[in-house]
């Protein structure tokens, strides 16, 4: 029978004895979701990622998100970003009042953006105001007992100073996780993308996911060996699919392997 509760562990990003194999389970509705979720569990996946902004807005409720939360014992990490599917028009405090929402059904890990109540390039923020609020946000969300990951997607290739800078903003906000996305346009940015994960390694406190966009194949399916604390992959590539992620059953291969 399919577990129906709340484990009596917790479930936890922070606590692994190798980088997560984290399988994103992107779709527009909840029978579509469960389907990835099955597939995943059977290729080996140890954590599950779900971006409910891409979800229709008949699914954007709290029966809807307690059942998806409750069909795997796997932690699940969950996105709530601007303009996807379903979050077209509404504000960062509609879009931070819903992670909370998530956080109180039942959600392992909740991502904020690291530019939220204050949308900028970069996805980091550096208004006061902002930066208080986005605080007050990550202290709710704990306060409901989940874990916090704050992204920023830069999506070109960033100089390891100011990815060093971000990730140490990240830090001081109070994530507990750091999330960094820039790009790599060659084989040289991406070796150097590679550098970059063993300095953040060595210069922060808490965990982090530092991605690339473009030249991204081998950091894709190698970070972990580097640092990053998971992979985010994927089942198969469907429509919903980010491309840049790679296979489950192939990075559990490599991950098995390295580590």
């Amino acid at each position: 029978m399919r577990w129906e509760g709340r484990s009596m562990n917790k479930r936890t990003f922070l606590k692994y004895d190798k980088p997560l194999l984290t399988s994103m389970v992107q779709a527009d509705n909840s029978d579509r979701i469960k389907e990835l979720i099955d597939a995943s569990v059977k290729e080996g996946a140890e954590a599950i990622g779900m971006q409910f902004c891409k979800l229709k807005t008949e699914y954007r409720n709290a029966d809807t998100y307690k059942e998806l939360f409750a069909y795997t014992d796997l932690p699940v990490y969950v996105t709530n970003y601007r303009d996807h599917i379903s979050n077209v028009g509404k504000s960062d405090d509609t879009l931070a009042d819903e992670i909370v929402e998530l956080a109180e059904c039942g959600a392992t890990l909740c991502d904020v953006m690291g530019d939220f109540f204050d949308a900028c390039e970069g996805e980091l923020t550096m208004n006061e105001e902002a930066v208080e609020k986005q605080m007050k946000l990550i202290t709710e969300l704990h306060n409901r007992g989940a874990e916090v990951l704050m992204s920023s997607h830069v999506f070109k290739f960033t100089p390891a100073e100011r990815v060093l800078q971000i990730a140490l903003e990240h830090q001081r906000r109070g994530a507990d996780i750091c999330k960094i996305v820039t790009g790599a346009n060659n084989m040289e940015e991406q070796i150097e993308n590679l550098r970059i994960i063993n300095m953040l390694k060595e210069n922060l406190q808490i965990p982090f996911l530092f991605l690339s966009g473009g030249e991204c194949h081998i950091m894709r399916r190698t970070g972990g060996a580097f640092g990053c604390c998971m992979y985010l992959c994927v089942h198969e590539y469907d429509e919903y699919a980010t491309k840049s992620q790679p296979l489950l059953r192939e990075v559990k291969i490599i991950r098995d392997l390295l580590n």
